[in-house]
């Protein structure tokens, strides 16, 4: 099967084109296939460090996890970080090479990209036997379509065949398959062999006569009905939708060892990077994690996270305008446990030089640990190993402010003072024995009767969320038929769909 390759594409954004992806991706590996996950351009706070000290969307990490291989840069060459409405730092293979407008970017920059990115897609598909592409937003963005590099671009450019899955859960999704197909030119169409219906609920007998439809309408088949899934929290790529308050994360459903559970604050702050962070917390049995943006909100937390964010001044204002600022100075003088990572962790500090992110200059900080940062053109792309309460600990750091730390323990490259603690590393939590350390502290420090669980494995959580994500795509989709499209590509003759582009 050497070089196939398929192209995951979505009638929307988070209509579910990357846990399909991945999905597909572990159940291919689960059948001996050498396969390795692909998006051309991904633009997504929430990122990784692979080995190579490369960053990458994290949903492409895990879709590498899926497919049992090590992620690179290869994986996905464009990482586009918003850094406010108009702007985005471009990240090329892995390393940053400056801020850019949308319109500069779409305006001209983006198709100059568009060979390197094919090149990795070809590097990829000559050295595994398949390849399975995940889009960006629809594919009939047609006022971007001239300068794509994500969707039907890279297809007709390799000729890969598409999927285009929709959400049926949010309604609408018949219209929007037919859409998606009637907005795009007819060489774009020739490579749309059909469609996957994600999140449905009820009776798939019901939703059969539509599909016969759709099928008589556009000349493509369906090639399955994934079942709405409850608790799978794999990594999401473009944020949280933290805009509504009170946003709990998934978390397994199992009663706590001790007497008491431990509630988990996570301040919603502007531009949240990496907030998977808290995932781990979220995977422990008596632990509840919540996002908030009310200083009442922290009044009965155990634990209150300040994390990462691609504009740590913005975020010290934004905790300053709503109160949460002397919220935390008050937790801190009374012993409350407080975690600060990356950003967050900047912001807990006494003082951030910044010529770099923010241009702000001169920033005070919230004071809380002995820290002062300076921000750096150079960003820190590293993935550390250390140790902390006895336990090894492996994390990963992504950020441009240099910390200065001052006094306090030392925790994770950063400090301890009290019950505040402060590091750069994203990803510490996933080290279970840390994890179960940290939070006997935090519960200990808050008064609570809380055990963590002894044998709670993140790792193994996560392989198992994945294989749920594998047995959806081999228990619910037409495997034989995509892997026919994996291997030979669309078939001849599918039907144009008027109007087509303008």
């Amino acid at each position: 099967m050497r070089g196939g390759g398929l192209l995951v594409a979505g009638t929307t954004s988070d209509a579910g084109k990357s846990v399909v992806t991945a999905g597909i991706c572990r159940w291919l590996v689960r059948q001996g296939v050498k396969v390795a996950p692909f998006k051309g351009q991904n633009m997504s706070l929430n990122s990784f460090v692979t080995r190579e000290g490369a960053e990458i969307g994290r949903a492409q990490a895990m879709q590498a996890q899926a497919a049992r291989v090590e992620p690179t840069a290869l994986m996905n060459p464009v990482l586009l970080k918003p850094g406010g409405d108009r702007s985005s730092q471009v990240v090329l293979m892995g390393k940053p090479v400056g801020e850019m407008s949308a319109r500069g970017y779409h305006g001209g920059r983006q198709r100059t990209l568009f060979e390197p990115v094919l090149a990795c897609l070809e590097e990829l598909r000559a050295t595994h036997d398949a390849v399975i592409c995940e889009g960006a937003g629809s594919p009939a963005e047609i006022n971007l379509r001239r300068t794509d590099i994500v969707n039907m671009g890279i297809a007709r450019a390799a000729r890969l065949p598409v999927v285009v899955v929709g959400d049926i859960d949010r309604g609408g999704v018949f219209a929007q398959f037919f859409g998606t197909t009637a907005l795009l030119a007819p060489e774009d169409q020739e490579l749309v062999a059909g469609y996957l219906v994600n999140k449905f609920r009820g009776d798939v007998t019901l939703l059969e006569p539509g599909l016969d439809m759709l099928h008589g309408l556009t000349g493509r088949r369906t090639f399955g009905v994934l079942p709405y899934a409850h608790g799978l929290g794999i990594d999401e790529e473009d944020g949280l939708r933290v805009s509504l308050r009170g946003t709990v994360r998934e978390s397994v459903v199992a009663p706590p060892l001790g007497a008491d559970v431990l509630r988990v604050a996570v301040c919603a702050v502007p531009l949240m990077s990496n907030f998977t962070d808290v995932d781990a917390l979220a995977a422990e049995p008596g632990v509840i994690v919540r996002f908030v943006d009310r200083p009442e909100e922290l009044a009965d937390a155990d634990l209150v996270v300040v994390p990462g964010t691609r504009g740590t001044v913005k975020a010290l204002a934004w905790l300053r305008e709503r109160g949460l600022a002397d919220a935390l100075a008050r937790r801190a003088a009374e012993g409350r446990p407080v975690l600060g990572i990356c950003g967050g962790f900047q912001a807990l500090g006494e003082h951030i030089e910044d010529e770099v992110e923010s241009r702000a200059g001169a920033v005070e900080g919230l004071g809380l640990l002995p820290v002062r940062v300076r921000f750096d053109r150079e960003k820190t792309l590293a993935r550390p190993v250390g140790e902390a309460f006895g336990e090894s600990v492996e994390g990963y750091e992504i950020h441009h402010g240099v910390a200065e730390v001052l006094g306090g323990a030392p925790f994770l490259d950063g400090c301890r003072v009290g019950a505040v603690w402060g590091t750069h590393w994203h990803g510490s939590l996933e080290s279970d024995g840390f994890r179960r350390a940290f939070l006997r502290e935090v519960a200990a420090a808050a008064g609570r009767a809380f055990v963590p669980a002894p044998d709670t494995s993140f790792g193994a959580l996560r392989e198992e969320q994945l294989d749920r994500l594998g047995d959806l795509i081999e228990e619910h989709a037409d495997t034989d038929a995509l892997l026919r499209l994996i291997e030979d590509g669309a078939p001849e003759g599918l039907p144009f769909v008027p109007p087509g582009a303008p």
